[in-house]
């Protein structure tokens, strides 16, 4: 999709047009916006555009607050993601709020948490690219109804998925990434910082300290302006 179609997304007026939102008949979804989160998670939780959500237990759409001015956006749902309908709430979900905890940063005021895709992948792989093209219309209307102005990009697939490959994660985490006039920075997942638990200085949870504190100047700042 071209950054001139990626920008059209976030035009209320061009949600009328069928192309930009591939429907099936079989599905029950408008051509216009969803005039909310709760319609929006209604029609995840009927969906089947792509295979994903034959085998789903609950569509995992988002948590946090609707007006937050921080998105964080990760890959797709795990086994306790799905059997609980939230995003983040397993051992990686746990971390995360660690780390926002850790500069004041709270998941129910000042933060709401969302994935690619809403539906678990079977035992937990990448979802494919046809699958995040699938999915990617519910995100699009998701940052237009919370309409964050710092997105955290958590992983390589999640930086792909939104804003498109960028490079190796080694080479842009904590880097601020301008996209469709909001704020990026892609982030190591929770999951990479459980498999690497060293927080020598250079280490992945060492780098993750240095990060989450740039995002927290930045909120600062932001919310200072508005």
């Amino acid at each position: 999709m071209s950054s001139e179609n990626q920008l059209s997304l976030f035009d209320n007026s061009n949600f009328q047009q069928k192309d930009l939102i591939p429907t099936d008949a079989k599905i029950p979804i408008p051509s216009g916006t969803y005039p909310s989160m709760t319609e929006l998670a209604q029609h995840c939780n009927e969906c089947h555009r792509c295979g994903l959500g034959e085998n789903r237990t609950h569509a995992v759409v988002g948590r946090g607050n609707l007006k937050a001015l921080i998105m964080i956006v990760g890959e797709a749902p795990g086994q306790n993601e799905d059997e609980t309908g939230l995003p983040f709430v397993g051992r990686s979900g746990q971390l995360l709020e660690k780390i926002l905890a850790s500069v004041n940063l709270d998941t129910e005021k000042d933060v709401y948490i969302c994935n690619i895709n809403k539906c678990r992948p079977p035992n937990n792989r990448v979802p494919s690219s046809k699958e995040m093209a699938a999915c990617k219309p519910y995100l699009f209307e998701q940052l237009r109804l919370v309409d964050p102005k710092i997105i955290l990009l958590t992983g390589a697939t999640a930086v792909k998925g939104l804003i498109g490959d960028k490079g190796a994660m080694g080479t842009i985490r904590g880097k601020w990434i301008e996209w469709e006039g909001r704020l990026c920075m892609p982030i190591f997942h929770p999951s990479y910082l459980l498999r690497n638990p060293s927080r020598e200085v250079g280490a992945p949870k060492w780098l993750m300290w240095q990060d989450i504190q740039a995002v927290r100047a930045k909120f600062d700042e932001i919310r200072q302006n508005k």
